[in-house]
């Protein structure tokens, strides 16, 4: 069985629904499971700490999970055109992993949301893809093949799936951009058999 990572940041629930997708689209495909892990907020004032394991939503991801993930799958919400701060607190810990080279070869892809649509998007897809390459994962995006890239008013870059939570926050996924998710999901999943 391969075990396809998902690991996210959601502090609206926008991120959390686009990776819930994600892992649809993963297990479509035989033989692969997706594991669902995200990340504690951080403190802007002092160091914070949380339980181990969270009071609700999916369990906080450790490096034992990146170091037997067979590919990995990194959502964040877009905080001024980069990836937010608590998502890249954790890869920031992840040195141990890139010394010992145990990211290195496998299959990786990224997701995003904005409150709108020139809200940064591709740039945080791309500043999320950075410390991929540093661990040496091949990465995948999605190919304008999916007809929902050339369709799209809302969500969607071949960089990987988006989304628009509008202004107010409010918006929710819409049928395309979960599509998008699913597509990803799917695609990762089948290349990754491919390598196992």
């Amino acid at each position: 069985m391969a075990d396809i990572l998902i690991l996210y940041y959601s502090r609206s629930g926008h991120v959390k629904s686009m990776a819930e997708q994600v892992a649809r689209g993963i297990e479509t495909v035989s033989g692969c499971h997706a594991m669902l892990r995200t990340v504690p907020p951080v403190s802007t004032v002092c160091e914070a700490t949380e339980d181990s394991i969270p009071a609700e939503g999916h369990l906080y991801v450790t490096h034992d999970d990146l170091k037997h993930c067979s590919a990995l799958v990194l959502g964040s919400p877009t905080r001024f055109g980069n990836m937010a701060a608590p998502l890249k607190y954790f890869i920031d810990s992840t040195s141990d992993l890139w010394l010992s080279g145990e990211l290195a070869g496998k299959p990786a892809a990224v997701f995003t949301s904005t409150g709108s649509l020139h809200g940064g998007q591709e740039s945080t897809l791309l500043s999320m893809m950075l410390p991929l390459l540093h661990q040496g994962m091949v990465l995948m995006g999605l190919p304008y093949s999916e007809p929902g890239l050339m369709l799209s008013e809302d969500g969607g870059t071949p960089y990987g799936p988006s989304h628009v939570a509008g202004s107010q926050n409010n918006r929710k996924l819409s049928d395309n951009e979960a599509q998008l998710c699913r597509a990803l999901g799917k695609r990762i999943a089948e290349f990754t058999m491919r390598l196992e």
